[in-house]
């Protein structure tokens, strides 16, 4: 078996994501209340438009800074999922240590790419445009067709490909698209499957 590419989550697998933190770092920033905050990310549907492409990021920006009465720059929105997501430390370590190459495919809004090398900067340039997200595609993992228009995108074959991902049902979506694929939450978990399939 030959994998010509480690394809990677975000969210559950290179960092820790705890939504309410981000809630609260934009309601301390902006001086809103983060009930307030939650509802104009979350409960308007708002976040879920930027999630599958409906808003770019501009378009989103303002949106959210509309509902919430307050101008929302991009600097702002990196630094509130920055401080949402802690790096794991010990998956990322195993990841600088491997020459295969690498791209991430994540659920989220562009912002999200323009995020990951402030983030990550440890994985960078190695991931320079080899950042793919739902919004790309208009569609959200575990549709087969997310998988293969990155896998198109970068010029691998699905075959030659393994993902991982901390939910099982983005690993079976994977699967059903033809990768290798396996649910990893952390860096002994990486471990073993790096083993598994003789990657480095």
């Amino acid at each position: 078996m030959r994998i010509d590419l480690l394809l990677l989550d975000v969210d559950g697998v290179l960092v820790q994501y705890q939504r309410a933190q981000r809630v609260l770092h934009l309601a301390r920033v902006l001086d809103v209340a983060p009930e307030t905050v939650q509802a104009a990310l979350y409960d308007s549907g708002l976040e879920a438009a930027h999630d599958n492409g409906t808003l770019d990021g501009p378009a989103y920006l303002a949106r959210l800074g509309a509902q919430l009465g307050k101008a929302v720059d991009r600097e702002t929105w990196i630094a509130a999922r920055c401080a949402a997501s802690q790096p794991q430390q010990a998956v990322l370590q195993r990841l600088q240590a491997l020459q295969v190459p690498m791209a991430v495919l994540t659920n989220n809004g562009p912002l999200m790419v323009q995020t990951l090398p402030t983030l990550l900067p440890q994985l960078f340039p190695a991931l320079h445009g080899r950042v793919f997200c739902s919004a790309d595609f208009g569609a959200r993992k575990p549709a087969p067709e997310v998988f293969l228009r990155a896998l198109d995108a970068l010029g691998v074959a699905p075959a030659h490909t393994l993902f991982v991902d901390d939910l099982f049902t983005h690993v079976r979506g994977a699967r059903s698209a033809g990768l290798h694929a396996e649910t990893v939450r952390d860096g002994r978990g990486l471990g073993k499957v790096l083993q598994r399939y003789a990657v480095r």
